[in-house]
């Protein structure tokens, strides 16, 4: 076979295999576009906006659980929640429901802030969030009460222990007090038990003491 021969073979491989990947990609394409993605009707360009269009069924899904608070965005994951999050500031909704005082604060900050006071400004943070980042990064104290139950376990479990010993166990043999392991072996040695190679054999019967 010439060489010109075995490169219009490779050439007619390549084409085949090339228009194989094709169609494989086609399918996969055709597929991934029969996927219907939900669209949800809090969308994440509507963080900061009050005009969120939300549909019948999602409001009667939502607002019976969230009272009348207002949706302002996406949130984390598309709920109608609230979390203090300090790697994800922008809550789905605002921390507390709408009063006639908030709403009129609301209204009086679409004009000059300057005409609010310190107050009110302080008001309407809360009224959106429950805690600033310095609240949400400082020390709760939360270690005190896992210490606390850690030691009352190890108390309870002291207790236990007690009470098991004291009333549960039957009391202990006299075989293993030290007074009965002290005249055992003394007898051992009175009757040169081991002689040879045993415990007598380390006790010095002249002097009376154990060899050195």
């Amino acid at each position: 076979m010439s060489r010109r021969c075995e490169k219009l073979i490779l050439l007619d491989c390549v084409i085949a295999a090339s228009g194989k990947l094709s169609r494989m990609s086609a399918n996969l394409l055709r597929v991934v576009s029969r996927i219907k993605v939900p669209q949800r009707a809090i969308n994440s360009t509507a963080a900061r906006s009050t005009n969120i269009v939300l549909d019948q069924k999602l409001k009667d899904e939502i607002y019976p659980k969230i009272g009348n608070r207002e949706v302002v965005g996406f949130g984390i994951n598309g709920q109608a929640t609230y979390v203090d999050k300090g790697s994800f500031p922008c809550p789905a909704i605002r921390f507390k429901e709408d009063t006639p005082e908030i709403l009129k604060l609301r209204e009086k900050e679409k004009g000059d802030w300057k005409s609010l006071t310190l107050d009110e400004k302080k008001e309407l943070y809360r009224a959106s969030f429950c805690q600033t980042y310095s609240e949400m990064s400082a020390p709760t104290g939360e270690w005190k009460a896992f210490v606390a139950a850690v030691l009352f376990a190890f108390v309870g479990a002291g207790w236990l222990m007690a009470f098991v010993k004291k009333v549960v166990y039957p009391p202990p043999p006299s075989t293993i007090t030290r007074d009965w392991q002290e005249a055992s072996l003394q007898r051992m040695l009175d009757q040169e038990q081991g002689i040879i190679a045993g415990v007598s054999s380390k006790w010095d019967y002249e002097k009376l003491e154990w060899k050195k």
